[in-house]
């Protein structure tokens, strides 16, 4: 039976790799329902926020943010409030992104 020596190391592998797709499709969708729940309490958040007249707090400006912002270098200004909040991208972003909408600005 030359030829045939692949088949074992085969044969024991599938059933492996089968078991680690199977593990890794159940992790993906367990944190597609967190994400979807998430986003559902931030709705009904809002909702609530909207109903009671609560407004969420102005993010603080760290003079640096303001200078790039009002110079139109919305990406440098956004670097900067991440730089001086140690915020995540997408935070800084809308942050950033409210401030300029708050004064005028985007």
């Amino acid at each position: 039976m030359a030829g045939m020596e692949w088949i074992v190391p085969f044969a024991v592998m599938l059933p492996f790799m089968l078991v680690v797709l199977l593990v890794a499709g159940g992790r993906r969708a367990t944190a597609d329902a967190q994400a979807h729940r998430l986003a559902a309490v931030e709705r009904r958040l809002g909702l609530i926020m909207d109903h009671l007249g609560v407004r969420e707090p102005e993010p603080e400006a760290p003079g640096p943010v303001l200078q790039e912002l009002l110079a139109g270098n919305k990406i440098q200004a956004i670097k900067e409030y991440r730089k001086a909040t140690g915020a995540g991208l997408k935070e800084a972003k809308d942050a950033v992104e409210l401030l300029a909408r708050q004064r005028g600005l985007g």
